[in-house]
């Protein structure tokens, strides 16, 4: 036999060979009789089956593995075994196959391209959602150290290669019976320290009741004081007070569903509040935290809270609209001396009044072709020709002045515009990539829209259609959505940002800061590239500032993806920047924002 014969056998076994390790594995041995084969190959009639029950679903596992052949062996022990096994063999893959999925156990592998294992594991038990489901370790690393390292970050197992069929159907099915014996024991769609519900749990609440039930309310609950707080106490410090906000406004919300957003916000959905009752109601959440001391060590901090609601007997659209309002409320809240403010819808103006001028200018400026576009080129740092620029939206008013994206952004909104400029902010885009292919050079644009724009209905057969007409080619295209509006509708933009991936759109995250729900939001969706947000290139000077964005910047290389860093003003954040492994720079460093594309990639020099 040839070593190519040998090494092929090897890694691809015989037809039929997990018979071999389901006999291992303790399950009667097949007989060699075809006939009697095809037999034993039904479906088995599940454990404890009568004829008047319907068969026990198989588990399910999750096998986390790069290498083919590992990943060929575990799959084809457990599914003979009568698993239902799948294998994710990129580590970007994983939250999302998982949240698909839902594995009852994942098979991971200890060294992962990217992210490692361990890396993997810790993401996965941010995710409430999926933090409940135990992962069982498969590697050929022995050492004791690794190992306990692995079970620090909340591994339950530690199985070590080359591990016998019957000792991993074994470990797979013990720890599959003890997780489900836990899981009588509490409900797993909540915190187990806060009690609160996972932020897709209650995403999914509020899909099914609006717009088919318009009532109650939608909370945003944000703790003030962030930073002061971080500064004092640490990171350590601040997770413990916030963990323990999550506690106590779980007491404080009762019925009602709550989670936790991100490092200083809480989603709060109360179906059942009346309308009467609902301004009592947002005070209560903000005394309750206000007044409540929470323990740290020998102290007893107390905070204040900000309250921002949509009251939903205004009948939303879809949950996005909700979220949107109650989103703007908070910032409307911010400016407000009790710290709570409701959203109100706009209402039509009455017959023979005023209208709001800029509102006025901002609808004839779309009917007029007054919204323009203006550029600020992005560089490489370890240099290249490759022309690429962030496009910023411009209005040019009734007398000639010229209003930025600041003035504009927030009058479209309470005006109900803001989909429309979004829709117009790509089609120029586009048109500008159009033009510039047709003068022989390939370029990319780094567009910002609204997350509610990208998750109305139709909006991305809209601009997938757009996009084939323009035949602008592969990454030309990248939507830029800020973090902050990505944490909110990420569910929905997982369908959108699954769309557009075929189609060669990329995707940019804004402003990304470094946290929990950040970091799970960048393996959660199909992205290429992140923009770091502003703090990371103008408050360089403070070391735990630096070293955050030194991780951030570590973080998504490990998923493949490149950062950008923005508002570089001066050398020495570049230099910082260049030093943390940064790809490009985007600032008035490098040039101003301007209305033409004539900055010379070829010969730009950091």
């Amino acid at each position: 036999m040839s070593d190519a014969d040998s090494r092929h056998r090897a890694e691809f076994p015989p037809a039929a060979y997990w018979r071999r390790w389901a006999a291992d594995a303790g399950q009667p041995r097949l007989p060699e009789d075809p006939a009697e084969a095809a037999r034993a190959d039904a479906p088995p009639a599940g454990p404890a089956s009568t004829p008047n029950a319907a068969p026990e679903p198989a588990h399910r596992v999750l096998i986390v593995e790069d290498d083919p052949s590992q990943a060929l062996f575990a799959e084809s022990v457990l599914n003979g075994a009568g698993f239902e096994a799948r294998v994710v063999g990129v580590a970007a893959e994983f939250l999302i196959t998982a949240a698909e999925f839902q594995p009852a156990l994942v098979l991971m592998d200890l060294h992962m391209p990217g992210m490692d294992g361990a890396e993997l594991t810790a993401l996965l038990r941010q995710q409430p959602a999926l933090a409940h489901i135990p992962v069982v370790f498969l590697t050929g690393d022995d050492d004791p150290e690794r190992q306990f390292e692995v079970m620090e970050v909340g591994a339950d197992d530690f199985l070590t290669k080359p591990v016998r069929p019957r000792h991993l159907v074994a470990a797979v099915q013990n720890r599959i019976r003890r997780a489900r014996a836990l899981q009588q024991m509490a409900d797993p769609g909540r915190h187990p320290v806060t009690g609160l519900h996972s932020r897709l749990q209650l995403l999914q609440q509020l899909a099914a009741a609006i717009p088919a039930r318009p009532a109650g309310a939608l909370a945003f609950i944000e703790v003030e004081g962030i930073t002061a707080l971080r500064d004092r106490y640490g990171y350590a410090g601040l997770e413990t007070i916030l963990t323990d906000a999550g506690r106590h406004l779980r007491e404080l919300v009762g019925d009602a569903s709550a989670t936790r957003l991100n490092d200083t916000t809480f989603l709060v959905f109360a179906p059942e509040i009346a309308r009467t009752s609902l301004d009592a109601w947002a005070r209560g959440l903000r005394d309750g935290i206000g007044s409540h001391p929470f323990p740290l060590g020998d102290q007893r901090i107390r905070l204040r809270a900000l309250v921002g609601y949509a009251d939903l007997a205004h009948g939303y659209e879809d949950p996005g609209t909700a979220l949107a309002s109650a989103e703007q409320a908070l910032r409307d809240a911010r400016g407000t001396p009790i710290g709570i403010a409701v959203h109100l819808p706009v209402a039509a103006p009455a017959p023979g009044a005023a209208p709001d001028a800029f509102a006025g200018d901002l609808r004839d400026a779309l009917a007029d072709n007054r919204i323009e576009l203006a550029f600020q080129p992005i560089v490489a740092v370890a240099g290249g020709d490759q022309a690429q620029y962030q496009t910023l939206l411009r209005l040019r008013g009734r007398d000639g002045e010229l209003h930025s994206a600041a003035r504009i952004l927030p009058a479209a909104e309470s005006a109900g515009l803001l989909h429309d400029i979004d829709r117009r902010v790509i089609e120029l885009a586009l048109a500008t990539l159009v033009e510039r292919n047709a003068r022989g050079g390939a370029m990319r644009l780094f567009v910002s829209q609204s997350s509610r724009s990208l998750i109305q209905p139709g909006y991305a057969d809209w601009l997938l259609q757009l996009v084939e007409a323009s035949s602008v080619g592969n990454g030309a295209l990248v939507i830029d959505v800020r973090q902050d509006d990505a944490l909110i509708h990420a569910l929905s933009l997982q369908e959108f940002c699954s769309a557009m991936v075929p189609a060669g759109v990329q995707l940019c995250l804004g402003q990304y800061a470094a946290g929990d729900d950040a970091d799970a939001l960048l393996a959660q969706l199909p992205l290429g590239f992140v923009r770091l947000a502003a703090r990371y290139s103008t408050q360089l000077d403070e070391p735990k500032i630096r070293d955050e964005m030194r991780g951030a910047i570590e973080r998504a290389h490990r998923l493949g993806l490149q950062v950008i860093g923005q508002q570089v003003e001066d050398p020495q954040a570049a230099a910082t920047l260049w030093m943390s492994g940064i790809d490009f720079i985007q600032g008035n460093l490098v040039q101003r924002v301007a209305d033409a594309l004539d900055f010379d990639f070829h010969h730009s020099v950091l």
